[in-house]
């Protein structure tokens, strides 16, 4: 037997990453597959290997494989060609603490599992956390041609921190200046044939992120919050920085929203209600909706296992955000 971990990262080599990360519900495993340019015996070879490997996983009892066509024959391909323009999707939330860096990471692994050819970021330069989450803390990246080559987790999402250049515990007492040209190292990285990078955004709404979203203008932001009045009152601020720099607004998240009580059940409200999904209305934007307040997600996240990456009401919560987001990207 071989375990689900240990199966996306052979996919990911086998495919020269052409699958997508594979989701598992009720036994069966289901997995995207990019075949353009590749002959009919290529494929047939692909889709067998892959269905005789996710068979090898506890619980799959049936592997089904969508086949896509999107890359164009290698012969016909130029550079140009290869690559979609690098759209930026900046998470925000006006300050720390909202849990802002676990629905950035989680929302990449959604995102990713959705087919699309997403990076990471963690723009957060003076406390980075992406690397511990996505479990890559053991990981430098390398420079080519001037440029950062991004590292990849055990997911298979190239990211880039802070984290993957200093040496751990390490604080960095960088002024204004100093970390806004890392942050543009970080951005600017050779992310090859990526789409889409998620940008965990530093908390506040200072000098660097207004830097960061005029010069790395991104493509929308989802701003994260949690239901009570404080955390709100930053999230608008949020909301206000971005439309000055003209960033349209994806939507507006609500996380810690609810606790459900491992013994009897019960769910309480620690930090309010229905908070964000008010704000929402209120700034004439989209919810896109809750996380709940679990300690699972808070141990899976410390083990660097985002719950995105596997199944449940966990997974289900991050992946029905991943979809909006993922629609609003299509019209935007």
């Amino acid at each position: 037997m071989t375990d689900l971990a240990d199966f996306t990262a052979r996919l990911t080599a086998l495919t020269d990453g052409r699958a997508s990360a594979p989701r598992i519900k009720d036994g069966v495993m289901t997995i995207a597959l990019d075949v353009g340019g590749l002959s009919p015996e290529q494929r047939d070879g692909l889709a067998a290997a892959i269905r005789e490997g996710g068979l090898t996983v506890p619980g799959v009892t049936d592997v089904r494989i969508a086949q896509t066509a999107e890359r164009k024959p290698t012969a016909e391909r130029t550079p140009a060609q290869e690559r979609k323009p690098l759209r930026i999707l900046a998470v925000a939330s006006g300050k720390g603490g909202v849990g802002k860096s676990t629905l950035s990471a989680n929302l990449a692994v959604a995102l990713h599992r959705l087919g699309i050819r997403v990076g990471l970021v963690d723009a957060d330069i003076y406390g980075p956390s992406q690397a511990k989450l996505m479990a890559s803390e053991d990981q430098k990246p390398v420079a080519r041609d001037k440029k950062l080559v991004p590292v990849t987790g055990p997911i298979g999402i190239p990211m880039l921190s802070m984290a993957h250049l200093v040496e751990p515990g390490k604080a960095l007492a960088w002024r204004g200046p100093m970390a806004g040209n890392a942050l543009s190292q970080l951005i600017d990285a050779e992310w090859g044939d990526a789409e889409l990078l998620v940008v965990d955004m530093p908390p506040g709404t200072g000098d660097i992120q207004l830097s960061m979203v005029q010069k790395h203008k991104p493509a929308g932001a989802v701003i994260v919050s949690t239901p009570q009045d404080l955390a709100l009152i930053d999230a608008t601020r949020a909301v206000s920085l971005f439309n000055q720099a003209g960033v349209p607004m994806v939507g507006l998240v609500e996380n810690m929203a609810g606790y459900a009580c491992p013994h009897c059940g019960e769910i309480s409200d620690p930090f309010g209600q229905g908070g964000a999904e008010s704000a929402a209305g209120d700034l004439s934007m989209p919810f896109l909706g809750r996380i709940p307040l679990a300690i699972e997600i808070r141990r899976q996240s410390d083990a660097g296992d985002p719950p995105a990456a596997g199944e449940g009401i966990y997974a289900d919560a991050f992946h029905a955000i991943a979809q909006k987001v993922a629609d609003w990207l299509k019209t935007a």
